[in-house]
C-alpha cells in the first residue's frame, strides 16, 4: 500500500472526523477540527492512500514543547506501520520548528499504544485521574524529549 504522510487540508477534514467517531467515545467535532487548519499552534497530519485518510495525528505546540491531541489510524489499515510513520512525521516536523519536547495523555489500559509509545522513547512523567470519560478512566502522561 503507498501510504504517504501530508499536511492535513480542509477536503481531509471530513475523513477525519468520521476516523474520529470510529476510534473515540468522545470524538472531537467535525468543526473543531476544521478550526485546527486555522491555529497557528497546530500541526496536524494525515496518512493517505490516494484520496483515502487511513490515519492521522495532531499536535499544539507553545515555544518549544508539544502536545500531542490525537492519534489514529483506520481499522482496516491498523498493523501496517501506519501510527509509526505518523509518529515519526510528527516529530520530524516538530523538531524543524524547534520543538524539543513532547507531550500526551494515554489511556490507562491502553497497552498497545503505550508499547508504541515506549518505543519511540516516550516515559511516563505523571498521571491524571479520570481523564477520560466513557468510560472514566485515569490517564498517563508520556513524555518524549530531544525529537530531532
Amino acid at each position: 500500500m503507498d501510504v504517504q504522510i501530508l499536511p492535513m487540508q480542509a477536503a481531509d477534514v471530513p475523513q477525519v472526523a468520521e476516523l474520529e467517531k470510529a476510534c473515540f467515545s468522545d470524538p472531537w467535532p467535525e468543526s473543531v477540527l476544521s478550526h485546527e487548519l486555522e491555529n497557528e499552534l497546530s500541526l496536524w497530519l494525515v496518512a493517505k492512500n490516494g484520496d483515502t485518510v487511513l490515519g492521522y495525528i495532531g499536535s499544539q505546540s507553545v515555544l518549544d514543547e508539544a502536545d500531542m491531541m490525537n492519534i489514529a489510524v483506520r481499522k482496516d489499515a491498523q498493523r501496517q506501520g501506519i501510527a509509526k510513520k505518523l509518529i515519526l512525521a510528527l516529530c520530524a516536523r516538530l523538531a524543524d520548528k524547534g520543538v524539543q519536547s513532547l507531550t500526551l495523555e494515554v489511556r490507562d489500559s491502553n497497552e498497545a499504544a503505550i508499547r508504541l509509545y515506549e518505543g519511540f522513547g516516550f516515559l511516563q512523567v505523571g498521571k491524571r485521574p479520570n481523564y477520560y470519560f466513557h468510560p472514566k478512566e485515569d490517564a498517563r502522561i508520556l513524555r518524549k524529549d530531544g525529537l530531532a
